[in-house]
């Protein structure tokens, strides 16, 4: 039986998902290093991470407990676009993505009672022309910080993005769809989070 649900993330998107999923959850993010290896790829390098997440959090709690983890990251011919560590570092990001189609990968891994599901979903985004005055603007309401790529589709950096094709929750940080099937996987129902919820 489950005791308790773990995020493990500190991303206010991830946790208002899953506050709208209904389910009650403490949150525990782990200190990890997130240096992308030596020419690892996007795709493997966002499963890496949300494994690492989900694995060291799971140390630190009840093996009954349910850990979801999740990473997300952007990317463009091979270029792994993280979270920026500052506004110069923003500007060129965007800068770069500016007329471009560009890909964002968002892993999710869980883990319970010593079972494991890692999985992921791409999304591709297209990013309208960024002006010098949008950019400016945009990097003057700090939403930049703190995202991968330097924005936030849900947020007012919808003012850059042109089209996005495939889930906008992939985009966003954690595909509900994605993170049911991988419970599913462990034997952990979406409907048994919500009664422990309750």
């Amino acid at each position: 039986m489950t005791s308790q649900i773990i995020l493990a993330s500190r991303s206010p998107r991830r946790k208002e998902i899953l506050e709208k999923l209904g389910l009650v959850f403490a949150i525990d993010p782990p200190e990890i290093d997130e240096t992308p290896r030596h020419r690892e790829n996007p795709l493997s390098y966002v499963q890496r991470i949300a494994a690492a997440k989900a694995d060291k959090v799971a140390l630190r709690h009840d093996q009954r407990c349910v850990i979801i983890a999740a990473d997300t990251t952007v990317a463009l011919d091979g270029e792994i676009f993280g979270q920026p560590r500052d506004l110069d570092e923003a500007r060129r990001m965007i800068q770069k993505l500016s007329k471009k189609s560009h890909s964002v990968h968002t892993a999710v891994s869980v883990r319970s009672d010593g079972s494991s599901a890692n999985g992921f979903d791409t999304a591709s985004v297209t990013m309208r022309e960024v002006t010098p005055e949008l950019l400016d603007w945009y990097l003057g309401t700090g939403e930049s910080m703190g995202k991968a790529g330097a924005y936030a589709v849900q947020g007012q950096g919808a003012a850059l993005v042109a089209e996005v094709r495939g889930e906008i929750e992939t985009v966003i940080g954690l595909p509900v769809w994605l993170l049911t099937e991988q419970l599913t996987q462990i034997g952990v129902k979406l409907k048994d989070l919500q009664a422990l919820s309750e």
